[in-house]
């Protein structure tokens, strides 16, 4: 008996698809799309933006709406091997989660505090899917599936621009940053 259950389970690994992805690997569908990662809120947190814009129609967007705020997660693997190396390993994953910001509420007399969520982007590096070695997904508020921006999006540029380290922004993570410089793996920053 035990020989034909070990027999069975051996069969069964053996079909099993080629990559089974762990906790906080990308998945993705049968046509390519991420899927959203069902507990980024328990990854590593980076820090947090109030809003920032990187460009003059963003900016002018921007001036129109109350600022966003922009919480940053990454995988706690990657997080790790950063730590270790000052660089990101394969199917490292980024989480952008974007939130309303509002002034009154409760007691709160000044400043800003966070609402309901705007959108959800992950950027992420799969060097056997993307040219480029990283991608983008936007999630919106609540999409469980989502296509790869395309390669030239202004996302994509402006990353592998002014990325501080291996197109991401180390600059704005503030326990990052010296891990970067101590590796010697920042680039120079134009500030441009």
């Amino acid at each position: 008996m035990k020989t034909r259950v070990i027999l069975l389970l051996s069969l069964l690994w053996t079909t099993l698809p080629a990559q089974i992805a762990g906790p906080n690997e990308p998945r993705y569908t049968g046509d390519g799309q991420l899927m959203r990662p069902d507990k980024y809120r328990e990854w590593v947190y980076l820090s947090s933006g109030l809003g920032m814009t990187y460009g003059l129609v963003e900016t002018a967007v921007a001036n129109a709406f109350p600022e966003r705020f922009d919480n940053v997660f990454v995988t706690p693997e990657a997080y790790k091997a950063f730590l270790q190396t000052g660089t990101w390993p394969d199917k490292t994953m980024f989480a952008l989660e974007i939130r309303y910001s509002t002034t009154k509420g409760s007691i709160n007399k000044g400043g800003h505090y966070q609402e309901g969520i705007a959108a959800l982007e992950i950027h992420l590096k799969d060097q056997k899917r993307f040219p480029s070695k990283w991608a983008f997904f936007g999630f919106g508020t609540a999409d469980q599936t989502a296509k790869p921006f395309p390669a030239n999006s202004a996302c994509q540029t402006c990353h592998a621009k002014n990325g501080a380290v291996d197109e991401t922004f180390v600059q704005f993570y503030p326990t990052l940053l010296p891990v970067a410089k101590a590796k010697g793996t920042l680039k120079p920053l134009t500030g441009n």
